[in-house]
């Protein structure tokens, strides 16, 4: 994007938490499934979005760990519009170059979804024009523990020595390692808080939060967001030359 003859950088990785789907169905006098329903079919804009604007990895937390709570027929609801969107879109992400990986727990899917999940990641893996991440069954405590537990296991193994682990290492066995950090974490529906999702990976992350519900939230939306982002200074803890130390703490 260009602005008075300045190049703004776009985030190379954005993350959204997508929430607010059974709000807008109860704002429509809908049910909860016509809600989620909804917010599924957005995906597919969004994803296209933000190629266009040079987004380079979407990464999008669908279901929790903490989401098992919720009523079973919600649940059951919500797998099998994971499976049918795993089915429907895995063909088109192939056809668009976009590889789709998922992150999070799987043996508590079942081997009907998680047989979905494998031939979708199978079916687009060769994309080479942008990454879609969809989190399920997810936390960030999940995560980083399940970090230290490999990193423990190669101490017992003798594959490393307890000197060896540091931030490095440790982010080197983190969900999402390989792709480049996530510069901007959006939240809809107007609550302020990450609610366990990427914990590790947002250390340095913009935070972003609408009081947009999912459903609603479209490219002039997330335009908002990115422009948002465009103006933060992002030191990464660092000070800007000449700047006042206390203000910029």
């Amino acid at each position: 994007m260009i602005t008075g003859g300045t190049e703004l950088s776009s985030p190379r990785h954005i993350a959204i938490i997508m929430d607010g789907n059974g709000r807008w169905a109860a704002r429509k006098g809908l049910s909860p499934s016509a809600g989620h329903k909804a917010g599924v079919e957005r995906i597919r804009d969004l994803l296209s979005a933000c190629r266009s604007r040079g987004v380079e990895v979407l990464t999008l937390f669908a279901f929790s760990s903490e989401n098992w709570q919720r009523p079973p027929k919600e649940v059951e609801l919500l797998m099998s519009l994971f499976h049918s969107y795993l089915r429907k879109e895995a063909r088109r992400m192939c056809d668009e170059g976009v590889r789709l990986r998922v992150i999070g727990r799987r043996d508590r899917f079942s081997p009907r979804l998680q047989r979905a999940i494998a031939e979708a990641e199978e079916i687009t893996r060769l994309g080479q024009q942008g990454d879609l991440v969809i989190a399920a069954d997810y936390g960030g405590r999940w995560d980083i523990t399940q970090a230290a537990r490999q990193l423990a296991e190669q101490v017992v193994n003798g594959e490393r020595s307890i000197d060896s682990i540091d931030e490095e290492s440790l982010d080197s066995h983190i969900q999402l390692a390989d792709l480049p950090p996530v510069d901007l974490l959006i939240r809809s529906s107007g609550e302020q808080r990450i609610s366990n999702f990427i914990l590790w990976q947002a250390a340095y992350s913009e935070l972003f939060f609408t009081d947009t519900l999912w459903p609603d939230f479209d490219e002039a939306a997330l335009d908002v967001a990115i422009a948002a982002f465009q103006q933060r200074d992002r030191r990464f803890g660092g000070r800007a030359a000449g700047g006042d130390a206390a203000a910029q703490a």
